[in-house]
């Protein structure tokens, strides 16, 4: 599910596939994956949103395997970003 918003943000909901990895190395890989974009990306869990790119902003959301999240993209590689990291934080990360 794939929404326009305001000036050009997409959003996607996700659930998150993560059953094996410690949370802070699944924020890191996180941020790993994120950095290869120019976008600025966010992820909403609840009332709490952090940038994809923080680490402390991704621990503090303590996301965990089978939570259902929201992914924001706006930039020039938006498009290509949310597809990417949507099957990333889908398919089941691993170390």
């Amino acid at each position: 599910m794939i929404e326009q918003e305001e000036a050009e943000v997409i959003k996607s909901g996700i659930v998150i596939r993560n059953e094996s990895v410690p949370a802070s190395t699944f924020a890191a890989m996180l941020i790993h994956k994120a950095s290869e974009f120019k976008s600025e990306i966010w992820i909403e869990i609840g009332e709490r949103k952090a940038n994809a790119k923080s680490f402390l902003g991704l621990v503090s959301l303590g996301l965990g395997d089978g939570d259902p999240v929201t992914l924001s993209v706006d930039g020039e590689d938006e498009d290509k970003a949310l597809g990417e990291l949507s099957s990333y934080l889908g398919s089941g990360t691993k170390a």
